[in-house]
């Protein structure tokens, strides 16, 4: 197969779909790699790691699309992107469609095969594909919080773990998966007063036994949630349906009346956020005020530790991708039922019912669509 690396565009992207050592596993196999020029220099990967891997260096993302069979990315496909994909041409990438209809009738008109990362489930029930960006992302979003607090971003002026004979700032997160677990634990070990709400009885029984005294585990009812929300310097946002849109959970009545200068990490923007405030950001311009409540909604926010999540990513997706190179994708995906979970796009079609419903559109079977 022909795979294609094409340079991510979006605002302060610098993640590379996949590094030269997955490319060696590729070419190795005897499949050819495309990358387009100075794709991995975001993270320090000139052309030469790549031809040394054996690939091949083509000038410009028009050539990658126009050549590779199968195109595998980090970033949702930005328009000037889409208008590139072609009929049975296989897309693999973050798709996020939930929220975004103008990006779903882009990949529905070019009838190309679009499986989406976040949607690819595993034995256990989890998303293996999304986990380890959910990592990097809980843990930057303690950061990016800590950022917002302080006065310079008209935030309440407070240090996450306070000082001998200050008190703490109050950190609250919303969901106990991946993003909140991983949230709470770097607020925990700055010391911040962190309590996390889940609906989920064994996450919350989870997290009690991890964090022990170190973190307050609430169950999650629409009473909890305003008044630890209400009470917090900064509120983490790290609610997920898997494919789904986010609920949204904090409501502009509990903006208005959290404290003058708190902070909301929304990492659940790229599923349309799980604050009704809530709006997607960038690496560049990431907060604005509503209310005197900073709102962090960067949307690719693993993308600002692009060499760590690039990593990190690329030991999730490499068996997939050798899986849809070697058999194809129609025998890669009747095989194997969890990466059929991840095909959201086919033919003209959408057929993840989430998407669907999000969207008010008609979904298929994509069992019919494989036989067919």
């Amino acid at each position: 197969m022909i795979i294609g690396v094409p340079k991510e565009i979006k605002n302060h992207e610098y993640r590379v779909g996949m590094v030269p050592a997955s490319v060696r596993e590729l070419t190795r196999r005897g499949h050819q790699v495309l990358v387009q020029t100075q794709a991995g220099s975001g993270i320090g990967f000139e052309d030469q790691d790549y031809i040394n891997a054996g690939a091949e260096i083509l000038g410009s993302a028009e050539e990658v699309f126009a050549q590779a069979e199968m195109i595998v990315k980090v970033k949702e496909p930005q328009a000037v992107e889409r208008a590139m994909l072609r009929p049975g041409q296989i897309l693999f990438t973050y798709l996020h469609l939930a929220p975004d209809l103008p990006q779903t009738e882009d990949l529905v008109k070019s009838g190309a095969i679009c499986i989406a990362y976040e949607t690819v489930t595993d034995d256990k029930g989890g998303l293996p594909l999304l986990a380890p960006m959910s990592e990097v992302a809980g843990r930057m979003s303690i950061q990016a919080g800590a950022q917002a607090l302080e006065k310079s971003h008209q935030g309440r002026g407070m240090l996450l773990g306070g000082v001998p004979g200050v008190e703490p700032a109050k950190v609250v997160v919303i969901g106990g998966g991946m993003v909140g677990r991983n949230a709470a634990l770097m607020a925990v070990g700055l010391g911040a007063d962190v309590t996390i709400l889940d609906r989920n009885v064994n996450v919350l029984r989870d997290l009690n036994h991890q964090f022990e005294n170190r973190a307050k585990v609430i169950y999650s009812t629409a009473e909890a949630l305003e008044k630890h929300v209400l009470d917090a310097d900064l509120v983490i946002g790290g609610v997920l349906i898997p494919g789904a849109a986010a609920p949204k959970l904090v409501t502009r009545e509990h903006i208005a009346k959290m404290k003058p200068g708190a902070a909301i990490v929304d990492v659940a923007i790229d599923q349309g956020g799980c604050v009704e405030t809530s709006k997607p950001t960038t690496h560049q311009d990431p907060v604005f005020i509503v209310d005197d409540v900073v709102h962090y909604c960067v949307a690719n926010m693993p993308g600002a530790v692009p060499r760590t999540s690039t990593f990190a990513l690329n030991n999730a997706t490499l068996p997939y991708i050798v899986a849809l190179a070697e058999k194809g994708y129609k025998q890669a995906l009747l095989d194997d039922k969890h990466l059929l979970n991840g095909l959201n796009v086919m033919d003209g079609k959408i057929t993840c019912a989430e998407v669907a419903e999000a969207l008010n559109l008609e979904c298929v079977d994509p069992r019919s669509l494989l036989a067919g």
